[in-house]
């Protein structure tokens, strides 16, 4: 008789019941953290990512084999690899945005004297994947592949003004948001009013909202069927851009966002 088929789409041993595989889980992880720290031992990932030194390990080496992350023999250290490098800058390669967006970075932050940047919606947070970032001394520094959540960000707030009413939507329920600073918008009628204001002027503000003495100006970037996929701003120290400078300053951003959205045919 014929054996009875098998059933397809069970998930097999190792994953969870959404068919997730742990391991992988464990393993994107382990590599998240790595990407936000200069250099993590062994012991610090460990404990870290509470779990057993020698299951770390494993993972460790594995990814070391492909060449993703990589040990520092002097501090024994372990940090993000070249093979990562070369994945990143696949997914920057996807739209073309990044490269199209660098001479309007540079214009932006030469103008404004501050650090001018570029970011993509990516889940509940912006995403930074470019930085034109000025010589001064003191200034913002958000290099590639920072996230920072759309509440608390300039970009992000620009993105919840004139994106998918879906993703503002999301966001609120979420409330009450994380405080980051005795300014940051953590109720549903403080974000909904502010979200008005930045529709009405083109350009949104974080006043301190995310880290005490920064501000930061972001107007959003349209695609050619019309919808925000990234956004520009300038950020800096409160006592460059003060208040008498963000209605200035945001003239010029919301000027570099559109002359981005023509590039990029919206």
């Amino acid at each position: 008789m014929p054996q009875p088929s098998r059933r397809r789409g069970r998930p097999r041993s190792g994953a969870d019941s959404a068919g997730t595989i742990q391991s992988l889980e464990r393993a994107l992880d382990i590599l998240d953290m790595l990407a936000g720290h200069s250099g993590l031992t062994l012991s610090e990932v460990a404990d870290k990512m509470q779990q057993s030194p020698s299951t770390v390990h494993r993972v460790l080496h594995t990814l070391a084999s492909r060449g993703v992350v990589e040990s520092d023999p002097a501090t024994q250290s372990w940090q993000i690899g070249p093979a990562a490098f070369r994945l990143g800058s696949a997914f920057m390669r996807r739209s073309g945005i990044v490269e199209r967006a660098r001479p309007v970075l540079r214009a932006l932050m030469e103008h404004s004297g501050e650090t001018a940047n570029l970011g993509i919606l990516n889940g509940d947070c912006v995403l930074f994947i470019s930085q034109a970032e000025t010589q001064e001394t003191i200034r913002a520094f958000f290099p590639p592949g920072t996230r920072s959540p759309l509440h608390a960000s300039g970009i992000g707030k620009a993105l919840l003004a004139f994106g998918r009413p879906q993703t503002l939507d999301q966001t609120l329920a979420q409330a009450p948001l994380q405080r980051f600073t005795d300014k940051t918008l953590t109720q549903p009628q403080e974000l909904r009013d502010d979200v008005a204001r930045i529709r009405a002027r083109g350009f949104a503000f974080d006043d301190e909202e995310r880290t005490r003495g920064m501000r930061c100006i972001a107007a959003p970037v349209f695609d050619l069927t019309g919808e925000a996929v990234a956004g520009i701003s300038v950020s800096g120290p409160t006592h460059r851009i003060g208040s008498e400078h963000v209605k200035t300053l945001g003239a010029v951003v919301a000027a570099a966002a559109a002359d981005l959205t023509q590039k990029m045919g919206g």
